[in-house]
């Protein structure tokens, strides 16, 4: 008996399918993996710009999720946006009772502008009850600096860190750097910066290309390495593709990987 490689995204739905939950399966699916998803949110945004978001009740948001992990048994979670606390409460719930063995979480805390997004209080269910349910968390550096203050630009040894932790370095000038932190010591990835518009989804797409691979059994090092290399020939893809008049979405399908299965004993 066989069985699929299964990644579940748990996070909201852009319409446009640019990033959420869309690009989440795109990008499973792209690495061989098998995608479902758990919705926290829905939202009405374009490549220009988000609208609205209605969050979904989180209720709704723990049975979906349950329901996936015992059934399906993912190899790798994904969370992304969390729209109220809560949701992210409801998640706590999900994977303590139904654990990941691999759980990513790209957080969304601080808008393009440079506004926080969370209240305070949320801050602490984030650090003190998600975070240690994870096996990676990959903020940028402004969210970084809320979550693990004193973080960037040490090795990371004698820091106390709730997991691992991958600080993007997308927003820096000259080529983007990002930093592996974890509790042996720090790893370093210099990146390359295309020239495209096309590049709505970016963390979406890191984060659950990090899940697809792990789930594919790469190390964390070894699968931050090849996201990266993934994330980087997908937005070089799709860079002359027109997608809709704002920021669109990349190339997910360049080179598409077979679904992988495993025996089952």
């Amino acid at each position: 008996m066989k069985r699929y490689k299964v990644c579940l995204s748990i996070a909201g739905s852009d319409p446009s399918g640019g990033a959420g939950i869309q690009a989440d399966i795109k990008t499973f699916s792209a690495l061989g993996c098998y995608g479902a998803a758990a919705v926290t949110a829905l939202t009405v945004q374009d490549t220009r710009q988000v609208y609205a978001c209605l969050p979904v009740d989180a209720t709704f948001v723990y049975e979906q999720i349950t329901k996936v992990m015992e059934d399906l048994e993912p190899q790798a979670v994904k969370i992304g946006m969390i729209a109220d606390e809560k949701i992210a409460l409801a998640i706590v719930r999900a994977l303590s009772t139904h654990p990941a063995p691999f759980a990513i979480f790209d957080p969304v805390l601080v808008s393009s502008s440079g506004h926080t997004l969370y209240a305070a209080e949320d801050y602490v269910v984030l650090k003190e009850e998600l975070l240690p349910l994870c096996s990676l968390v990959t903020p940028n550096i402004p969210e970084a600096n809320l979550l693990f203050p004193g973080l960037v630009g040490k090795d990371g040894l004698g820091y106390d860190l709730p997991c691992n932790v991958l600080v993007k370095g997308g927003h820096l000038d000259g080529r983007p750097v990002d930093c592996l932190y974890t509790k042996v010591g720090m790893f370093r990835y210099d990146g390359e910066r295309i020239r495209t518009n096309n590049t709505h989804g970016t963390g979406c797409t890191l984060s659950s290309a990090i899940a697809a691979l792990v789930a594919r059994g790469y190390t964390l090092p070894d699968a931050v390495k090849k996201a990266k290399i993934y994330l980087e020939s997908a937005l070089q893809a799709g860079s002359s593709v027109f997608a809709g008049h704002g920021y669109g979405g990349m190339n997910h399908f360049f080179d598409p990987l077979p679904l992988t299965a495993e025996e089952q004993h």
